[in-house]
């Protein structure tokens, strides 16, 4: 436009049209900052997310142990004990139960599983995590799934554990009917 004027009223539509571009330019500068402002805030708080899911994972893992060591103790009761089997006299004092130390027995439950899976499977708790997704909303998406998937990986996780015993203990038993075989006796080792 401003190559083309030939009148003042013509450059100074010119200049208008520039101070137009360039207030919608410094407008959608600004919008694209606070854009990306907010991505960047967001994908921060959904790491910040994802390390929360990984420290409940490994403070449930300790508060098994703990929960497991204090049952040991006689200090937190058992399932199934009364209080004489915990040397109770008179029934006067009795170790506390899992719901008044304010937990229930799911969640104990639940303790138990992420722990026995980490030491199964060393490092699940971590892979089970989404990774850091571009898409702030996938992420969070991922996050809220991540919890439940957690707990189904460690149920996984725990019933190969249990296969792969039983296959190594099947592999190794000796049937009570058949003595081992001797493999010492014949120094050549010829079977015959």
């Amino acid at each position: 436009m401003l190559a083309g004027a030939k009148t003042a009223a013509e450059v100074l539509e010119a200049r208008e049209f520039a101070g137009l571009a360039y207030d919608a330019a410094k407008r959608a500068s600004r919008l694209q900052r606070a854009k990306s402002a907010h991505d960047d805030l967001i994908a921060a708080a959904h790491r910040a997310q994802a390390d929360a899911l990984e420290i409940e994972a490994t403070a449930k893992r300790r508060l098994a142990d703990e929960y497991d060591a204090a049952q040991a103790r006689g200090e937190v009761a058992r399932l199934g004990s009364n209080q004489t089997e915990l040397g109770v006299p008179n029934g006067n004092t009795r170790p506390a139960t899992a719901s008044e130390l304010g937990m229930s027995r799911k969640f104990i439950h639940d303790a138990r599983l992420i722990r026995d899976a980490e030491v199964a499977d060393p490092g699940i708790v971590r892979r089970t995590l989404p990774p850091s997704a571009s898409d702030p909303i996938a992420d969070l998406d991922l996050l809220e799934d991540a919890r439940c998937y957690m707990g189904r990986k460690a149920m996984e996780s725990l019933a190969e554990a249990d296969r792969l015993d039983a296959l190594c203990a099947e592999v190794t038993a000796t049937p009570a009917n058949r003595p081992q075989p001797d493999f010492d006796a014949n120094p050549h080792g010829d079977p015959h």
